[in-house]
């Protein structure tokens, strides 16, 4: 079984569980005031396997579920060798990495909680534009645009957003873990920078 649905199949569980479980929910939600001041380090990561309903866990399933084969063919292609684990690592790290930011910005905000594995999905979504920035990808599930135009627009609209603080979406967790997700594989291999530059003079479409 692939890494990535194994993946899937663990965050929905616990996810599923603290819709009841609300105590699940207050202990590991990611509450910026908890970690740096009482240094509940592991809300870092459980956070990432809360979601807030059901909408929630499953679009975030589902994009990981449609890129991570691709993330992982790509791995296995140009990264060869436990690529099943290197995935996991990439999804792993993701989550506190993406949130680093927003605990830092929060930290003396006691109301500030946040759930959900956007931010580590966001990097395998980018980690795939990276290997392959002009694939198409479906922008609002319906128009298809090539990855690396949808990946600048949802750059620009997550920093927009992140700055205007008019919702309860992550925005800078998206962001945040987008950024990693295309720099992770050339931290793994930076000759991998020429591969991306390469591809990008290569437009196709």
């Amino acid at each position: 079984m692939s890494i990535h649905i194994i993946l899937i199949i663990a965050i929905s569980l616990f996810s599923i569980a603290a819709f009841s479980r609300t105590e699940l929910m207050y202990r590991f939600q990611l509450n910026a005031w908890s970690v740096v001041h009482r240094k509940q380090y592991v809300r870092l990561l459980m956070h990432g396997f809360l979601h807030v309903d059901w909408m929630h866990l499953l679009v975030n399933m589902y994009v990981l579920y449609s890129f991570g084969y691709a993330v992982i063919f790509y791995f296995q292609h140009y990264l060869p060798g436990l690529s099943g684990l290197r995935f996991l690592l990439l999804f792993v790290t993701a989550i506190p990495l993406s949130s680093m930011y927003s605990v830092w910005k929060n930290r003396d905000n006691p109301n500030y909680n946040a759930v959900g594995a956007s931010g580590a999905v966001s990097a395998v979504v980018f980690a795939s534009i990276f290997f392959d920035p002009y694939n198409p990808i479906l922008f609002f599930f319906a128009i298809k645009i090539p990855g690396i135009v949808f990946g600048v627009l949802y750059l620009i609209y997550s920093a927009y957003m992140a700055r205007k603080q008019v919702d309860n979406v992550g925005h800078d967790a998206h962001f945040w873990g987008a950024v990693y997700g295309l720099l992770f594989p050339v931290i793994s291999d930076p000759s991998l920078l020429n591969v991306f530059i390469n591809k990008l003079l290569v437009f196709h479409w």
